[in-house]
């Protein structure tokens, strides 16, 4: 009887892990997209700060940085798209020197992603 309970007892404990391990490796996989939709959010506002004190090469950077990461969000892909090339639209901007309409365009892009 001894033996039973000890059964018992261990195959508890290993469906309890292992349905706890499930859970902690379904909550790893949500959060990636938020994880990526603020780092791109950092690197918009860190490009316009850039752009700003007229730092080209390095909103160049931040930029190329965004729209890597801007590739991996998920959800909205509506929204995402049109944030994407409105940062495409706010790099080739400031690639010419055109301040204000890359501020302009940087801030659309952050608006949209901050909706997501």
């Amino acid at each position: 009887m001894n033996l039973i309970k000890k059964t018992a007892l261990t195959c508890f404990m290993a469906i309890s892990l292992i349905a706890s391990s499930t859970l902690a490796f379904a909550e790893e996989t949500v959060n990636p997209s938020a994880a990526t939709i603020n780092e791109t959010i950092a690197h918009v506002e860190s490009a316009i700060v850039e752009i700003n004190k007229s730092d080209f090469a390095a909103s160049y950077l931040h930029l190329k940085s965004a729209r890597e990461i801007g590739a991996q969000i998920t959800g909205n892909d509506e929204i995402v798209k049109k944030a994407n090339i409105i940062v495409i639209q706010g790099q080739i901007a400031s690639k010419k020197g055109e301040v204000k309409e890359a501020t302009d365009l940087l801030n659309e892009a952050l608006k949209l992603y901050k909706t997501l």
